[in-house]
């Protein structure tokens, strides 16, 4: 039978960053003026998760070139973890008072921010929410993201093809997001739906949410091993976990030629590190440059123009892989790295 298995010491430590976090308010904010022009003034907000994935490092230094082409402030703030609500809550009404005309946010949370977005909107803020949907989804004016289902839907695709291919009875171990975070439970149930299995299905031996930390994922890691030492596919919610996963997984020798690891960023490096050299198998390559770049483009056609933004806009994915699955589509390694988070 399926064992879900507890993050235990793991979690333990992201609730001690979490905590520290909301004892200094950890908001990193900075402001880029405007260009000295006949535009009207526009003012931007970009709330990112954290700035220990480069995921989000990317988006911010995309969002605040986009910013000087368009000739907008704008001002950032992030947090410390994929689950700093506290921070994010911060950051939003530090933007209203600072006079914001729109934010884009990455949701650490989907519905625990909803009233600080709802208090935003009240004070005539237009708020985007970028890569992570909120829940409801109108609670925003709009979603600009990758189609987070389809990215896991693809990944565990490839992942059921490949290990029909090399023969393997498949034990999967899902390194998981975290509770009430709409784009990992979604790429979770796309993994699933991609994989053709459910939830209680007994090839799924082992779940953990690691908070797309790569400490927390290399911890997990070892702890499935450990227990589930017959595991030959990982999932794994982003990238820096699956560095995380595999660094462990090299360290106790496992093959990897008989072990099928599959994640969800397509970021430059591990496209170069990762993907390339065989070490992660697949990945479902994500455009966050395009999140960002449409994000304060519409806010600043907002004000200058009144077309005020709303729905959803799908940033797309690719499937990147250096060793095809049979019947799978897929782009090849020269695509995912001259596309690497920004096509």
């Amino acid at each position: 039978m399926r064992r879900t298995l507890s993050a235990g010491r793991a979690r333990a430590a992201g609730t001690r960053r979490t905590r520290l976090a909301a004892g200094a308010i950890l908001l990193a904010a900075l402001s880029l003026g405007g260009c000295s022009d006949d535009r009207e003034d526009v003012t931007v907000g970009l709330i990112t998760k954290q700035e220990e994935n480069p995921y989000w490092v990317t988006m911010r230094h995309v969002a605040e070139q986009t910013a000087r082409d368009e000739g907008v402030t704008l001002l950032t703030a992030t947090g410390t973890s994929d689950t700093d609500v506290t921070a994010q809550e911060a950051a939003i009404a530090d933007m209203v008072e600072r006079g914001a005309d729109g934010i884009l946010i990455t949701p650490v949370d989907s519905t625990a921010l909803l009233p600080a977005i709802e208090s935003a909107r009240n004070a005539g803020v237009v708020v985007i929410a970028l890569d992570t949907p909120v829940e409801p989804v109108d609670a925003v004016d709009a979603y600009f993201a990758t189609d987070n289902l389809t990215a896991g839907k693809i990944v565990g695709e490839y992942a059921q093809a490949k290990a029909a291919e090399l023969g393997l009875t498949p034990q999967i171990a899902m390194l998981n997001l975290a509770p009430g975070i709409s784009s990992g439970q979604q790429r979770h149930d796309g993994f699933l739906e991609g994989f053709g299995i459910t939830e209680d299905d007994p090839a799924l031996v082992a779940a953990v949410d690691v908070e797309g930390d790569r400490d927390l994922a290399r911890e997990a890691m070892r702890q499935i091993l450990a227990e589930q030492p017959e595991v030959n596919i990982v999932y794994t919610v982003n990238e820096p976990a699956a560095l995380g996963a595999l660094e462990v997984l090299e360290e106790q020798g496992v093959d990897l030629d008989q072990m099928v690891l599959v994640s969800v960023d397509g970021g430059c490096r591990t496209m170069r590190e990762g993907v390339r050299p065989g070490r992660i198998d697949a990945t479902a390559q994500q455009y966050p440059e395009n999140m960002a770049r449409e994000g304060v483009r519409a806010i600043t056609a907002f004000v200058r123009d009144g077309t005020r933004p709303s729905g959803y806009l799908d940033t797309g994915v690719e499937l990147v892989t250096g060793s095809e699955a049979p019947e799978v589509p897929s782009r090849n390694i020269e695509f995912g790295i001259r596309n690497c988070w920004g096509n």
